[in-house]
């Protein structure tokens, strides 16, 4: 049974529709998981198991009439603890928030379980979601299976080690600043950041909150890419009001094999410099796939500087994060501006800058950014994915002390700034790109790494089609060690 529960999602719904196993029986297998390694991992921080098994029984009953209402029904999965479940608290991390108990199921919740997916538990998140780690006061810190003082990754940390260790076979988590992407990365598994507005978001919003921020998408996570290709064609689809007049069909992939890829590779930059081990293996895959691609180059890239992508990014993602701010939080931010140099350009001056952004100030970002997409769109006339870093390290040490802008990470032998890594994050994100995980092996250190598959808007199959090739003929998951 723990050699089950490390299978593909894909796997698993054969084997219960041909009736070689029940959804019992393998939920049963994840609940062991659970109750063996939750205690020093903190994955899932909510459950429900009655209700799951009364589920699990419902699918079995199904099943063994040859009546499967979707391609995932009977396989156990767990979300993000910020989408909601009926029942169950919806938090974010913030202790303020205990008592936001959730009426009804995120989308994305209910289209994964009307195609069959047997819900059972949430999974942890940093506060607000805005940290590459997993803790909070509410539900304690996560930490990363392949290395327990290591960070699993946020924020939808509790979803990748869920994934990494059995406990799970799918999960939805969401991502703005790669919280999707890093988690995939540093443990080891497979994810996929959807082009912008292709999942549906509602149910994963603040209360008082009712429409989808700028940059912030929902999405897939899992152990295969053939999962993620399969969730997506579940997931995708317009929402509410605009599910009456548009309809969002995610073109399929017209490449059939590596050959068919013309890849453009980028290894680091001087924006985020990379640890020369996440390099190695980049370019290691670069090696191989000069022989099986069809074009690969190592210098081309869409026709913009990449520190004016990183600015960009800052200005419009600490906008669309700065609806969090009370009124008190505002005026002290306006202060803080007031005082900085005008030629300070640390991230926390840029930051604290987008959270008071004039709207004239947003609107020339945003049409700069949209000007870029243009360039993007350009770029994939030409290449059709682009492969780079997920992240500038493997997952780090825990470090809570202060603030995260404050904090550093160890690269190439001196400590970096943590948040130079967003450009990777953003560098698809900002403009909208879909962009998928796959995993590379293990790096010197015996972490996970991950590659960074980025593509044309809409072309989400595209990435994740490069990500099922890697998958069959490079490198597929690995479980870690123990579990």
């Amino acid at each position: 049974m723990t050699e089950l529960v490390f299978k593909p999602a894909h796997e698993l719904a054969t084997l219960l529709k041909e009736r070689k196993i029940t959804s019992r029986a393998l939920l049963d297998a994840c609940l062991d998981q659970f109750a063996r390694y939750n205690a020093k991992l903190n994955a899932v921080i909510v459950t429900d198991i009655e209700r799951a098994r009364k589920a699990a029984d419902a699918a079995d009953k199904r099943l063994a009439e040859g009546k499967p209402i979707g391609p995932f029904d009977g396989v156990p999965m767990t979300a993000k603890e910020s989408f909601d479940w009926t029942g169950t608290p919806s938090t974010w991390g913030v202790p303020a928030l205990r008592e936001n108990i959730a009426k009804t199921d995120a989308v994305a919740i209910q289209r994964l379980t009307a195609a069959g997916a047997i819900m059972y538990g949430k999974t942890n998140v940093p506060l607000m979601l805005a940290d590459w780690q997993s803790y909070n006061d509410i539900y304690g810190t996560t930490n990363n299976p392949w290395d327990v003082t290591r960070v699993p990754g946020g924020s939808s940390g509790g979803s990748a080690v869920a994934l990494a260790t059995g406990m799970s076979a799918l999960d939805i988590g969401s991502d703005i600043g790669a919280s999707i992407r890093n988690p995939a990365h540093y443990c080891g598994i497979f994810g996929h950041k959807p082009t912008w507005n292709v999942v549906p978001y509602r149910g994963h919003l603040l209360p008082g909150i009712v429409h989808t921020g700028d940059i912030t998408v929902a999405g897939p996570l899992a152990r295969s890419a053939k999962d993620l290709s399969m969730m997506m064609e579940i997931l995708a689809g317009a929402d509410g009001a605009e599910a009456r007049g548009i309809t969002i069909s995610l073109p399929q992939a017209k490449q059939t094999s590596l050959k068919d890829f013309r890849v453009a590779v980028m290894l680091t930059d001087p924006v985020s410099e990379v640890d020369q081990p996440i390099q190695d293996m980049i370019g290691k895959l670069a090696d191989w796939l000069t022989r099986r691609a069809g074009k690969v180059s190592m210098t081309a890239r869409p026709d913009f500087s990449t520190r004016e992508a990183m600015d960009v990014y800052v200005a419009l993602l600490r906008a669309a994060t700065a609806r969090r701010q009370t009124d008190a939080d505002f005026a002290a931010n306006q202060a803080r501006v007031a005082a900085f140099a005008p030629d300070d350009d640390s991230y926390f001056a840029k930051m604290t800058r987008a959270y008071v952004l004039p709207h004239r100030s947003w609107l020339v970002a945003n049409e700069r950014r949209h000007q870029m997409r243009l360039l993007w769109e350009a770029f994939f006339d030409d290449w059709d994915v682009l492969i780079c870093p997920a992240a500038a390290s493997d997952a780090f040490v825990h470090n809570h002390v202060g603030e995260r802008h404050e904090r550093t990470i160890p690269v190439n032998g001196h400590e970096v700034a943590v948040t130079d890594q967003l450009f990777w994050a953003g560098y698809s994100g900002c403009f909208l790109l879909p962009s998928t995980i796959a995993p590379l092996g293990l790096t010197p250190r015996g972490l996970p790494a991950g590659v960074q598959i980025i593509t044309r808007g809409y072309g989400d199959m595209t990435s994740i089609r490069f990500a099922e090739l890697l998958d069959k003929h490079y490198c597929s998951f690995t479980p870690p060690p123990g579990y």
